[in-house]
């Protein structure tokens, strides 16, 4: 059997910055605080945990006069403002890609548009975008289906979170089209993103893989998508968080010749490494 990676795989630009963040704090800190976990990969926030790391459930577990990071995926404005008038150390460290989204919310939302935010509600990324916008005048919708039942308004704007897939997005959009007289979308959907989206796309299809090896976190909403488009293409996919799980699902590798491995934003090249050397095999770049 041999495997062959995506091109693209493991951290984006937003996660490593926030990592490195963690990790360059623990050297003069004894601890760092983030609110919820700072990237969707339990072995990662495992790792920085016994660095010194903590995670509160909410601002309200953060010690006052203590040191706390905002994770690449963001807080609402009120829980900045909460931290800081207790006297909380607070490292912004939102993506950039996210802090446009927010930015552009904001904004728009102050220019009388009807928000649209397509993406997943209890996502922590949407949350924090809903907590800048001014005013209620904003839904969410996680699909074409939720789409349709919007009402009409004069002013739509549309913004995606920043993990969704293009396709989407546009399909969302020429919904959106026929519900407002004047539409305004933001295609907010981070490079790094379509990057490893492509990847996988191009991994599937112009390769003859017999199945898809796919690393990352089960609460990672990127690596969803990805699993999304490999079964999109009819292509066995073998969703794994670590290196355990090879063994458990041995069976999945039976009468497979060529192997893809793809892995999710949020996955750490170290862990990417770990489940290369467990399959054992010659990889093929």
């Amino acid at each position: 059997m041999k495997i062959i990676m995506a091109e693209h795989a493991g951290f984006c630009f937003g996660v490593k910055r926030a990592v490195d963040a963690i990790e360059n704090s623990l050297k003069t800190s004894k601890e760092v605080w983030t609110i919820g976990l700072p990237i969707h990969n339990p072995q990662e926030v495992a790792r920085l945990e016994k660095l010194g790391l903590r995670v509160a459930n909410d601002e309200s577990e953060i010690p006052s006069g203590s040191e706390v990071l905002i994770r690449a995926h963001g807080e609402p404005l009120n829980v900045i403002e909460n931290l800081r008038a207790r006297d909380v150390k607070v490292r912004d460290m939102t993506c950039p890609f996210v802090k446009k989204a927010q930015e552009l919310a904001a904004k728009l939302s102050g220019e009388d548009y009807h928000v649209v935010l397509l993406g997943d509600k209890n996502h922590p990324e949407i949350k924090g975008i809903l907590g800048h916008i001014n005013g209620g005048n904003s839904e969410v919708v996680i699909n074409e289906d939720e789409a349709e039942k919007i009402a009409k308004y004069s002013k739509i704007a549309l913004i995606s979170q920043t993990t969704q897939r293009e396709e989407r997005l546009a399909t969302v959009a020429g919904i959106l089209t026929r519900k407002s007289q004047q539409l305004h979308v933001c295609n907010t959907i981070c490079k790094a993103t379509s990057e490893r989206q492509d990847a996988v796309k191009e991994l599937v299809k112009n390769h003859d893989v017999d199945g898809v090896v796919l690393i990352g976190g089960r609460a990672s909403a990127n690596t969803s998508k990805l699993r999304d488009i490999i079964k999109s293409h009819n292509i066995d996919v073998l969703w794994i968080e670590d290196e355990n799980e090879i063994e458990s699902n041995s069976d999945w590798f039976k009468n497979k010749n060529l192997i893809g491995i793809a892995a999710g934003a949020s996955t750490p090249a170290w862990l990417i490494d770990k489940i290369k050397t467990q399959l054992g095999v010659r990889i093929e770049e």
